[in-house]
């Protein structure tokens, strides 16, 4: 039976320890969340959105609390707690409060003639019990988030939320529980990389994982084996392409925070900086000067939080030497604050080239790297140049160019004079193309990435037989020929004889 550390990464103050699932325990987790489908899946949506309103009112009312412990959890600043993790999730609880009985209703679509007497319809089942696995940089909402999502639409969860950062993990326990949800119907799995195998080979009804792109492949083969959908929300290397017609002013304050924010932790964060030739040294400038100018947060104020992760810090200074053996400036940063410190000084790089790790892989910190361009045409192959193709944002103030290029962009969502809001908005899917992802989350994808789309026809059951059933006679060819004919003919117009026939052959059904 392992244990896991809760630990403070911006202090090294150690928090407590948590009980780690063995494998007997995450398969018993699962037995009981299939158990607990059948009454959960049975259960009017009016109900299952008053849990989810149980749960949005405690988050509101422990957001002071909820927020100090992911400051204390993950090393962020307290205002991108608040932000990023209590107001975020509670925005998008609401939103699918409000939305989930229109999206989720069943509609009804149009019947062709040849099926006339049918009526047709799409329904919206649950997939079962559904594994959601989250990862460490934003903890509580991309947590929240899927596991809502799926629990409206009446599936059973089981959650594993990072081991990185467990003490939001327990948080969560403590506010799902609060929700009065029937027992079983959510269940927190904590561990590591074993339980996360564990609960994989439990062979839940869907897997939704958020994480790097090595995890999500290695997950995704496994599932391949025995055909479970999966959803995955990767890695992204996301390019801002800032023109010389730009608001100067805001594309610098934007990338800074897009860079930065989080400690750079962010999948959509903004890794590739392309500026146009004519500004570019202006930007690397005031880039670095304001980048300096920017506080580390000490537990009270401050802009800039510590990273997570440990391994994670040790990728990045990786890179960084990396790019500079092969010949990349440093223009600022570039280093922890003091040896073993999880603080990581806002860094602007430049002089890259694709050569260098930092142009090509997710770098995941607080580092900014600035490379420049010409033309259009130059702009868009350079951004597209990746395996990855998460988000993007275009800056100009030529509302026309911006659309023209973003048209042209190889992503799952793109900013214009702004970034990573799309992410932040509940009506609008998310996900990524290439390495950065399968599937959308968020707005009705959301909801509709946890349901199996179910087709229905109905016939009253009246009528003897069909106009395609047996007997085949002359007179139904004739009547299906000619429906072909008149439907889907060049303004072909039916004679009075064979629109007679065809009723014919149609009261003949009855």
């Amino acid at each position: 039976m392992g244990t896991i550390q809760m630990s403070n990464p911006a202090t090294g103050e150690v928090i407590g320890q948590l009980h780690e699932k063995t494998e007997v325990e995450v398969h018993e987790a699962m037995r009981h969340a299939r158990n607990a489908f059948p009454a959960w899946r049975q259960t009017p949506l009016t109900e299952r959105i008053e849990y989810i309103k149980q749960l949005r009112i405690y988050l509101v009312q422990h957001a002071e609390e909820i927020a100090d412990k992911i400051v204390a959890d993950t090393g962020k600043t307290r205002v991108e707690a608040l932000m990023t993790e209590v107001y975020a999730s509670v925005e998008f609880l609401k939103y699918y409060e409000k939305e989930a009985p229109s999206i989720l209703k069943t509609r009804k679509v149009r019947t062709p003639l040849a099926l006339f007497g049918h009526r047709s319809e799409v329904q919206y089942r649950p997939m079962g019990a559904v594994a959601v696995i989250s990862p460490w940089n934003y903890p509580l909402q991309l947590s929240l988030v899927p596991v809502v999502s799926a629990l409206l639409a009446g599936n059973t969860v089981l959650l594993k939320p990072s081991e990185v950062t467990p003490l939001t993990g327990v948080l969560m326990e403590e506010a799902l529980a609060s929700s009065g949800l029937p027992r079983h119907v959510v269940q927190v799995i904590h561990g590591g990389k074993s339980v996360g195998q564990h609960l994989i080979e439990s062979l839940p009804d869907k897997i939704f994982f958020t994480g790097s792109v090595a995890t999500g492949k290695k997950i995704m083969a496994h599932a391949a084996e025995h055909l479970i959908p999966v959803s995955m929300e990767l890695g992204g290397k996301d390019p801002m392409i800032v023109f010389a017609d730009a608001d100067l002013n805001r594309a610098i304050n934007g990338a800074l925070w897009g860079g930065l924010t989080n400690a750079g932790q962010t999948c959509i964060s903004v890794e590739r900086l392309y500026v146009q030739f004519e500004i570019y040294g202006a930007v690397a400038t005031r880039l670095r000067e304001q980048a300096e100018e920017l506080q580390f947060y000490n537990g009270h104020e401050g802009d800039i939080g510590s990273m997570t992760d440990p391994r994670q810090v040790e990728i990045v200074e990786e890179q960084i030497r990396d790019a500079v053996e092969k010949g990349a400036t440093i223009l600022c940063g570039g280093k922890r604050t003091e040896p073993g410190s999880l603080y990581f000084e806002p860094t602007v790089i430049v002089d890259v080239d694709d050569t260098m790790k930092i142009a090509t892989e997710e770098t995941f910190g607080p580092v900014i790297v600035m490379m420049p361009f010409h033309t259009e045409e130059q702009a868009i192959q350079l951004a597209n140049h990746s395996t990855y193709g998460l988000s993007a944002s275009v800056w100009t103030k030529d509302l026309n160019k911006a659309h023209r290029i973003s048209n042209q962009l190889e992503c799952g969502s793109v900013g214009i004079n702004n970034v990573i809001v799309p992410f932040a908005n509940p009506h609008m899917p998310f996900g990524g193309v290439k390495h950065s992802g399968i599937g959308r989350y968020h707005g009705p994808e959301g909801l509709y990435a946890f349901c199996h789309t179910t087709s229905v026809m109905v016939n009253k059951g009246t009528k003897k037989r069909e106009l395609h059933w047996y007997p085949y006679t002359k007179e139904a060819e004739n009547a299906i020929r000619s429906l072909i004919r008149s439907m889907y003919g060049d303004r072909f117009r039916l004679s009075k004889t064979e629109l007679k026939n065809i009723w014919k052959q149609f009261r003949r059904q009855e």
